[in-house]
Protein backbone atom coordinates (compact mmCIF):
# COMPACT_ATOMS: atom_id res chain seq x y z
CA UNK A 1 0.00 0.00 0.00
CA UNK A 2 1.37 3.38 -0.96
CA UNK A 3 2.09 6.18 1.47
CA UNK A 4 -0.62 8.36 -0.13
CA UNK A 5 -3.29 5.74 0.57
CA UNK A 6 -2.19 5.42 4.21
CA UNK A 7 -2.26 9.21 4.59
CA UNK A 8 -5.83 9.40 3.24
CA UNK A 9 -7.00 6.73 5.70
CA UNK A 10 -5.41 8.57 8.59
CA UNK A 11 -7.16 11.78 7.54
CA UNK A 12 -10.53 10.00 7.42
CA UNK A 13 -10.14 8.78 11.02
CA UNK A 14 -12.42 10.69 13.44
CA UNK A 15 -10.74 11.76 16.68
CA UNK A 16 -13.52 11.24 19.18
CA UNK A 17 -11.34 12.20 22.14
CA UNK A 18 -11.41 15.90 21.33
CA UNK A 19 -15.21 16.01 21.70
CA UNK A 20 -14.76 15.47 25.40
CA UNK A 21 -13.25 18.94 25.67
CA UNK A 22 -16.41 20.44 24.17
CA UNK A 23 -18.59 18.66 26.74
CA UNK A 24 -16.54 19.83 29.74
CA UNK A 25 -15.96 23.34 28.38
CA UNK A 26 -19.30 24.81 29.68
CA UNK A 27 -18.38 23.92 33.27
CA UNK A 28 -14.98 25.59 33.07
CA UNK A 29 -16.40 28.67 31.34
CA UNK A 30 -19.11 29.10 33.99
CA UNK A 31 -16.61 28.40 36.78
CA UNK A 32 -14.18 30.97 35.36
CA UNK A 33 -16.70 33.82 35.18
CA UNK A 34 -18.89 33.05 38.21
CA UNK A 35 -16.44 31.42 40.65
CA UNK A 36 -12.76 32.01 39.89
CA UNK A 37 -12.88 35.67 38.85
CA UNK A 38 -15.18 36.63 41.81
CA UNK A 39 -12.79 34.74 44.12
CA UNK A 40 -9.80 36.74 42.89
CA UNK A 41 -11.75 40.01 43.14
CA UNK A 42 -12.80 39.10 46.70
CA UNK A 43 -9.14 38.59 47.62
CA UNK A 44 -8.43 42.07 46.26
CA UNK A 45 -11.36 43.77 48.03
CA UNK A 46 -10.38 42.12 51.34
CA UNK A 47 -7.26 44.31 51.42
CA UNK A 48 -9.16 47.60 51.03
CA UNK A 49 -10.63 49.97 53.62
CA UNK A 50 -13.67 52.12 52.88
CA UNK A 51 -14.08 55.43 54.73
CA UNK A 52 -17.01 57.83 54.48
CA UNK A 53 -16.59 61.53 55.24
CA UNK A 54 -19.00 64.31 54.29
CA UNK A 55 -21.00 61.95 52.09
CA UNK A 56 -17.85 61.04 50.19
CA UNK A 57 -16.31 57.60 50.20
CA UNK A 58 -12.57 57.09 50.08
CA UNK A 59 -10.84 53.79 49.44
CA UNK A 60 -7.39 53.05 50.84
CA UNK A 61 -5.16 49.99 50.93
CA UNK A 62 -5.36 48.24 54.31
CA UNK A 63 -3.28 45.14 53.64
CA UNK A 64 -3.85 42.48 56.32
CA UNK A 65 -5.37 44.92 58.84
CA UNK A 66 -8.91 43.75 58.04
CA UNK A 67 -7.94 40.18 58.93
CA UNK A 68 -6.20 41.30 62.12
CA UNK A 69 -9.28 43.28 63.16
CA UNK A 70 -11.59 40.31 62.56
CA UNK A 71 -9.41 37.98 64.64
CA UNK A 72 -9.20 40.50 67.49
CA UNK A 73 -5.43 40.92 67.08
CA UNK A 74 -5.67 44.68 66.65
CA UNK A 75 -5.96 46.56 69.93
CA UNK A 76 -9.52 47.65 70.66
CA UNK A 77 -11.09 45.17 68.22
CA UNK A 78 -13.19 42.17 69.25
CA UNK A 79 -13.04 38.83 67.46
CA UNK A 80 -16.67 38.84 66.35
CA UNK A 81 -15.86 36.47 63.53
CA UNK A 82 -14.76 33.73 65.93
CA UNK A 83 -17.96 34.22 67.93
CA UNK A 84 -20.13 33.82 64.86
CA UNK A 85 -18.03 30.87 63.70
CA UNK A 86 -18.82 29.22 67.04
CA UNK A 87 -22.55 29.91 66.57
CA UNK A 88 -22.40 28.39 63.09
CA UNK A 89 -20.61 25.23 64.22
CA UNK A 90 -22.97 24.70 67.16
CA UNK A 91 -26.03 24.93 64.91
CA UNK A 92 -24.42 22.60 62.34
CA UNK A 93 -23.40 20.02 64.96
CA UNK A 94 -26.87 19.75 66.49
CA UNK A 95 -28.25 19.43 62.97
CA UNK A 96 -25.78 16.94 61.49
CA UNK A 97 -25.36 14.42 64.33
CA UNK A 98 -29.04 13.37 64.49
CA UNK A 99 -29.28 13.72 60.70
CA UNK A 100 -26.54 11.17 59.96
CA UNK A 101 -27.82 8.75 62.63
CA UNK A 102 -31.42 8.82 61.40
CA UNK A 103 -30.31 8.71 57.76
CA UNK A 104 -28.17 5.62 58.36
CA UNK A 105 -31.07 3.87 60.08
CA UNK A 106 -33.46 4.86 57.29
CA UNK A 107 -31.00 3.68 54.64
CA UNK A 108 -30.52 0.32 56.35
CA UNK A 109 -34.28 -0.11 56.82
CA UNK A 110 -35.42 0.95 53.34
CA UNK A 111 -32.74 -1.07 51.55
CA UNK A 112 -33.07 -4.28 53.58
CA UNK A 113 -34.37 -7.05 51.31
CA UNK A 114 -35.51 -9.16 54.26
CA UNK A 115 -37.87 -6.48 55.57
CA UNK A 116 -39.80 -6.39 52.27
CA UNK A 117 -41.31 -3.02 53.12
CA UNK A 118 -44.43 -2.19 51.13
CA UNK A 119 -44.70 1.22 49.43
CA UNK A 120 -40.93 1.61 49.64
CA UNK A 121 -40.91 4.29 46.95
CA UNK A 122 -43.60 6.27 48.77
CA UNK A 123 -41.50 6.41 51.94
CA UNK A 124 -38.53 7.72 49.96
CA UNK A 125 -40.68 10.44 48.38
CA UNK A 126 -42.14 11.48 51.73
CA UNK A 127 -38.78 11.83 53.51
CA UNK A 128 -37.42 13.84 50.58
CA UNK A 129 -40.35 16.29 50.36
CA UNK A 130 -39.15 18.73 53.11
CA UNK A 131 -36.05 19.58 51.08
CA UNK A 132 -38.33 20.91 48.30
CA UNK A 133 -40.00 23.51 50.54
CA UNK A 134 -38.50 27.00 50.44
CA UNK A 135 -36.50 28.18 53.43
CA UNK A 136 -38.64 31.32 53.79
CA UNK A 137 -41.86 29.29 54.12
CA UNK A 138 -40.39 26.94 56.71
CA UNK A 139 -38.89 29.80 58.75
CA UNK A 140 -42.19 31.69 58.88
CA UNK A 141 -44.10 28.49 59.73
CA UNK A 142 -41.84 27.48 62.62
CA UNK A 143 -41.68 31.04 63.93
CA UNK A 144 -45.47 31.06 64.12
CA UNK A 145 -45.57 27.64 65.78
CA UNK A 146 -42.95 28.43 68.46
CA UNK A 147 -43.64 32.10 69.13
CA UNK A 148 -44.80 33.19 72.60
CA UNK A 149 -48.46 32.64 71.65
CA UNK A 150 -47.81 29.92 69.09
CA UNK A 151 -49.83 26.67 69.20
CA UNK A 152 -46.89 24.40 70.04
CA UNK A 153 -45.60 26.76 72.75
CA UNK A 154 -49.04 27.06 74.35
CA UNK A 155 -49.60 23.29 74.17
CA UNK A 156 -46.28 22.59 75.91
CA UNK A 157 -47.12 25.16 78.59
CA UNK A 158 -50.58 23.67 79.19
CA UNK A 159 -49.07 20.19 79.52
CA UNK A 160 -46.55 21.49 82.04
CA UNK A 161 -43.56 20.48 79.91
CA UNK A 162 -42.20 24.05 79.88
CA UNK A 163 -42.79 26.89 82.32
CA UNK A 164 -45.46 29.52 81.75
CA UNK A 165 -42.82 32.22 81.26
CA UNK A 166 -40.68 30.29 78.80
CA UNK A 167 -40.22 31.78 75.34
CA UNK A 168 -38.36 29.96 72.59
CA UNK A 169 -37.52 33.25 70.89
CA UNK A 170 -35.74 34.64 73.96
CA UNK A 171 -33.98 31.36 74.78
CA UNK A 172 -30.54 30.69 73.29
CA UNK A 173 -30.94 26.93 73.47
CA UNK A 174 -34.52 27.10 72.20
CA UNK A 175 -33.68 29.24 69.16
CA UNK A 176 -30.57 27.27 68.23
CA UNK A 177 -32.42 23.99 68.79
CA UNK A 178 -35.31 24.95 66.51
CA UNK A 179 -32.97 26.18 63.76
CA UNK A 180 -30.99 22.93 64.01
CA UNK A 181 -34.20 20.90 63.89
CA UNK A 182 -35.43 22.78 60.80
CA UNK A 183 -32.16 22.06 59.01
CA UNK A 184 -32.28 18.43 60.11
CA UNK A 185 -35.89 18.05 58.95
CA UNK A 186 -35.14 19.66 55.60
CA UNK A 187 -32.05 17.64 54.70
CA UNK A 188 -32.21 14.21 56.36
CA UNK A 189 -34.26 12.89 53.41
CA UNK A 190 -31.60 13.95 50.91
CA UNK A 191 -28.88 12.35 53.06
CA UNK A 192 -30.96 9.16 53.41
CA UNK A 193 -31.31 8.81 49.63
CA UNK A 194 -27.56 9.26 49.16
CA UNK A 195 -26.85 6.56 51.72
CA UNK A 196 -29.50 4.27 50.20
CA UNK A 197 -27.77 4.56 46.83
CA UNK A 198 -24.51 3.62 48.52
CA UNK A 199 -26.04 0.59 50.23
CA UNK A 200 -27.62 -0.60 46.98
CA UNK A 201 -24.18 -0.40 45.36
CA UNK A 202 -22.81 -3.04 47.76
CA UNK A 203 -22.71 -6.51 46.22
CA UNK A 204 -25.48 -8.79 47.61
CA UNK A 205 -22.99 -11.69 47.56
CA UNK A 206 -21.22 -10.14 50.55
CA UNK A 207 -24.42 -10.14 52.60
CA UNK A 208 -25.24 -13.69 51.48
CA UNK A 209 -21.83 -14.86 52.64
CA UNK A 210 -22.41 -13.12 55.98
CA UNK A 211 -25.81 -14.84 56.32
CA UNK A 212 -24.18 -18.23 55.70
CA UNK A 213 -21.67 -17.44 58.46
CA UNK A 214 -24.57 -16.64 60.81
CA UNK A 215 -24.05 -12.89 61.13
CA UNK A 216 -27.01 -10.95 62.50
CA UNK A 217 -28.29 -7.62 61.17
CA UNK A 218 -26.26 -5.51 63.60
CA UNK A 219 -23.03 -7.34 62.75
CA UNK A 220 -23.63 -6.95 59.02
CA UNK A 221 -24.38 -3.24 59.47
CA UNK A 222 -21.22 -2.45 61.43
CA UNK A 223 -18.87 -4.88 59.66
CA UNK A 224 -20.07 -4.60 56.05
CA UNK A 225 -22.37 -1.65 55.44
CA UNK A 226 -20.53 1.08 57.36
CA UNK A 227 -17.00 0.27 56.06
CA UNK A 228 -18.18 0.04 52.45
CA UNK A 229 -20.16 3.28 52.81
CA UNK A 230 -17.02 5.25 53.67
CA UNK A 231 -16.84 7.15 50.33
CA UNK A 232 -20.52 8.16 50.55
CA UNK A 233 -20.18 9.09 54.23
CA UNK A 234 -17.13 11.21 53.44
CA UNK A 235 -19.05 12.99 50.67
CA UNK A 236 -22.04 13.59 52.95
CA UNK A 237 -19.87 14.87 55.80
CA UNK A 238 -17.85 17.28 53.66
CA UNK A 239 -20.81 18.67 51.71
CA UNK A 240 -22.85 19.01 54.90
CA UNK A 241 -20.03 20.84 56.66
CA UNK A 242 -19.55 23.20 53.70
CA UNK A 243 -23.28 23.89 53.65
CA UNK A 244 -23.30 24.34 57.43
CA UNK A 245 -20.48 26.88 57.36
CA UNK A 246 -22.32 28.81 54.64
CA UNK A 247 -25.71 28.53 56.36
CA UNK A 248 -27.71 31.72 55.91
CA UNK A 249 -31.37 31.49 54.94
CA UNK A 250 -32.97 29.76 57.96
CA UNK A 251 -31.10 31.72 60.71
CA UNK A 252 -31.55 35.00 58.79
CA UNK A 253 -35.33 34.54 58.57
CA UNK A 254 -36.30 32.71 61.75
CA UNK A 255 -35.53 34.93 64.74
CA UNK A 256 -33.80 38.21 63.87
CA UNK A 257 -34.09 41.77 65.14
CA UNK A 258 -36.18 44.37 63.34
CA UNK A 259 -33.02 45.89 61.89
CA UNK A 260 -32.23 42.47 60.41
CA UNK A 261 -29.19 40.15 60.29
CA UNK A 262 -28.78 40.10 64.08
CA UNK A 263 -29.76 36.65 65.29
CA UNK A 264 -31.76 36.74 68.49
CA UNK A 265 -31.39 36.42 71.38
CA UNK A 266 -28.32 38.55 72.02
CA UNK A 267 -26.67 37.78 68.68
CA UNK A 268 -26.40 34.06 69.61
CA UNK A 269 -27.97 32.73 66.39
CA UNK A 270 -25.96 34.93 64.02
CA UNK A 271 -23.95 32.87 61.52
CA UNK A 272 -20.83 33.78 59.56
CA UNK A 273 -22.74 34.47 56.36
CA UNK A 274 -25.14 36.76 58.23
CA UNK A 275 -22.10 38.63 59.52
CA UNK A 276 -20.76 38.91 55.96
CA UNK A 277 -24.05 40.39 54.75
CA UNK A 278 -24.11 42.79 57.70
CA UNK A 279 -20.62 44.06 56.85
CA UNK A 280 -21.47 44.19 53.15
CA UNK A 281 -24.48 46.39 53.88
CA UNK A 282 -22.10 48.91 55.49
CA UNK A 283 -19.83 48.73 52.41
CA UNK A 284 -16.89 47.52 54.46
CA UNK A 285 -13.87 45.66 53.07
CA UNK A 286 -14.06 43.36 56.08
CA UNK A 287 -16.96 41.55 54.43
CA UNK A 288 -14.59 40.33 51.72
CA UNK A 289 -12.02 39.45 54.38
CA UNK A 290 -14.54 37.27 56.22
CA UNK A 291 -15.43 35.59 52.92
CA UNK A 292 -11.77 34.83 52.26
CA UNK A 293 -11.29 33.41 55.76
CA UNK A 294 -14.45 31.31 55.37
CA UNK A 295 -13.05 29.94 52.11
CA UNK A 296 -9.73 29.09 53.84
CA UNK A 297 -11.49 27.42 56.76
CA UNK A 298 -13.67 25.37 54.42
CA UNK A 299 -10.66 24.32 52.36
CA UNK A 300 -8.58 23.32 55.39
CA UNK A 301 -11.40 21.38 57.04
CA UNK A 302 -12.21 19.56 53.80
CA UNK A 303 -8.57 18.58 53.31
CA UNK A 304 -8.30 17.32 56.89
CA UNK A 305 -11.47 15.24 56.53
CA UNK A 306 -10.31 13.82 53.20
CA UNK A 307 -6.98 12.84 54.76
CA UNK A 308 -8.37 11.34 57.97
CA UNK A 309 -11.17 9.41 56.23
CA UNK A 310 -9.02 8.04 53.40
CA UNK A 311 -8.99 4.30 52.74
CA UNK A 312 -5.71 3.32 54.40
CA UNK A 313 -5.90 -0.32 53.26
CA UNK A 314 -6.32 0.64 49.62
CA UNK A 315 -3.53 3.20 49.93
CA UNK A 316 -1.21 0.59 51.47
CA UNK A 317 -2.11 -1.88 48.71
CA UNK A 318 -1.26 0.70 46.05
CA UNK A 319 2.09 1.41 47.72
CA UNK A 320 2.93 -2.30 47.88
CA UNK A 321 1.93 -2.76 44.24
CA UNK A 322 4.03 0.21 43.23
CA UNK A 323 7.01 -1.10 45.22
CA UNK A 324 6.65 -4.57 43.67
CA UNK A 325 6.45 -3.08 40.19
CA UNK A 326 9.55 -0.98 40.85
CA UNK A 327 11.45 -4.01 42.22
CA UNK A 328 10.47 -6.10 39.19
CA UNK A 329 11.57 -3.32 36.87
CA UNK A 330 14.94 -3.02 38.63
CA UNK A 331 15.37 -6.78 38.38
CA UNK A 332 14.78 -6.71 34.61
CA UNK A 333 17.30 -3.89 34.21
CA UNK A 334 19.93 -5.84 36.17
CA UNK A 335 19.33 -8.96 34.07
CA UNK A 336 19.82 -6.94 30.90
CA UNK A 337 23.11 -5.66 32.24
Amino acid sequence: MSNNTQGKKRRRTVEYGRWGYFFIAPFFIVYLFFQFIPLISTLYYSTLKYTRRNLQETISFAGLKNFADLLGITEGERAYMLTYLGNTLIIWTFNFVPQIIISLLMAAWLSDTKVKLKLNGLYKCVIYLPSLITAASISVLFHSLFSAQGPITMTLKNLGIISKNFDFMSSVGGTRGIISYILFWMWYGNTSLLLISGVLGISPDIYEAADIDGANSARKFFSITLPLLRPILMYVLITSLIGGLQNYDIPALFNVSKTGLIGQPNDKSTTLTMYIMRLHASNDGKAAAVSVMLFIITLLVSCVLLYTMRDKDAEQARKEEKAAHKAAKMGIIQEDK
